[in-house]
């Protein structure tokens, strides 16, 4: 294993760290609030704009274009987080993604709420919002540090907790929306934000900072995290089956099953299918740290890809309700072990001073992958139905997987080049 480098103030700095879990457990907490928060409008935002406008092709227009700033941000984002602190952006991003979530009930209730301010409004939370995740996950070895977590733990704790609050999300989303109305459910989305970024406050841990990077530009910092992942092929085969998810597998979450689900006028079930599914990936987040001692990463990695896509075409043919559930569920088990082992890879595999340049890149995958995909989604299942769009999707991702996980460079993934 090559260690890396660190100053001597740096090294005297951690050394005098006294073990506690609350930085770690108040970090768990943050991010929990911030993606109840993040799911609940993942389901609001495109009911919203279907309930506007009746259209499918409406909510896919409204993902893809609110999703341009935070593509467009996302390296200097992670040039931001690694040069101004972890904790400080992730404090200030849930504060502010607060007080702008406040505007979209406030001028719905000023005047009249039209498809084009909903995308303004969307538009600009998604560029105040940008880079929250990609904060805490570049502050995980830090507080594990402290707590003396191993990494695998952590990052199964740490996706496992993504996972409760994406579960939790919707169905709290589908209950106000139906107790207060879809304008409401605003001012919880809001409140719950503003509480995620108060508790990373008191939070107290050192963060790795190398050497001169203090002089150099957000520039040259962004383009530093496209190089180092050029460079990490490991890293980069992981990345191109995040960037299949996104692009393939997240319309159908969000335009394919939103659009089936609302043309029964069922938001419920759509909150307790996305929940279910959200609930089982925790259970496999939290197995990726049993996972790893049995198998090597790539194997966790191969099985999660074919896991997903075999999932997948039983569920496009649109069974009852019940078979949907089921293999909603087990799609969200063999989900869950992925993003811990994408993390533990990037931590393991990139110098500490740039991990929040490469998470970022995986936040500009997650934006710009839906926002590429979603408005042909939306279109495709306006012209031709959810049905046959569901079944293409679904045969397209396993194709997909099947290319990734026979890459050459996936015995890569088991080797670690830098300690956390």
């Amino acid at each position: 294993m090559i260690l890396s480098s660190a100053n001597r103030t740096s090294a005297e700095k951690v050394a005098a760290e006294k073990t506690t879990r609350r930085p770690f457990v108040y970090t768990q907490i943050s991010s929990i609030l911030s993606v109840i928060a993040g799911s609940m409008v993942f389901m609001a935002f495109p009911w919203l704009a279907i309930q506007l406008t009746g259209s499918a092709t409406s909510a896919g227009i409204l993902v893809s274009v609110t999703a341009i700033p935070g593509l467009l941000l996302a390296p200097v984002m992670g040039s931001i987080i690694d040069k101004i602190g972890r904790r400080i952006t992730g404090i200030w991003i849930e504060i502010l993604t607060g007080v702008v979530t406040l505007l979209i009930p406030l001028v719905a209730n000023t005047w009249v709420m039209t498809l084009p301010m909903l995308i303004l409004l969307g538009t600009i939370r998604s560029t105040v919002g940008s880079g929250s995740g990609t904060a805490r996950k570049s502050f995980v070895p830090d507080v594990a540090r402290i707590a003396n977590i191993p990494l695998e733990r952590a990052n199964s704790i740490q996706e496992a907790v993504f996972a409760s609050g994406f579960a939790i999300g919707p169905a709290v989303a589908a209950f106000c929306i139906g107790w207060m109305g879809i304008y409401n459910t605003f001012y919880v989305v809001a409140g719950v934000c503003i509480l995620s970024g108060l508790f990373m406050i008191p939070i107290k841990a050192h963060e790795h900072k190398e050497d001169h990077e203090e002089e150099k530009n957000l520039f040259k910092f962004a383009l530093e995290g496209f190089t180092i992942l050029f460079k990490t092929p490991s890293v980069f085969i992981m990345l191109a089956g995040v960037m299949t998810l996104a692009m393939i597998y997240l319309p159908t979450e969000m335009i394919v099953l939103p659009a089936y689900f609302n043309s029964t006028d069922n938001p419920q079930g759509l909150g307790l299918l996305l929940s279910g599914m959200a609930g089982a990936s925790v259970i496999g987040a939290l197995s990726f740290e049993r996972l790893a001692r049995k198998f090597q990463y790539s194997t966790i990695f191969r099985i999660a890809l074919l896991g997903i896509a075999g999932c997948m075409i039983p569920m496009s043919f649109l069974p009852p309700y019940v078979v949907m559930i089921l293999f909603g569920f087990v799609l969200g088990a063999v989900w869950g072990p992925m993003m811990p082992l994408l993390n533990t890879v990037i931590q393991r595999k990139i110098p500490p001073s740039k991990r929040g340049r490469v998470f970022s890149l995986e936040m500009v995958i997650w934006s710009g992958g839906p926002m590429i995909s979603m408005i042909f989604a939306g279109v495709a299942v306006d012209s031709f139905g959810v049905q046959p769009v569901y079944m293409f999707l679904a045969a397209v991702v396993t194709v997909a997987a099947m290319l990734i996980t026979f890459s050459k460079y996936m015995k890569e993934i088991n080797t670690a080049d830098f300690e956390a």
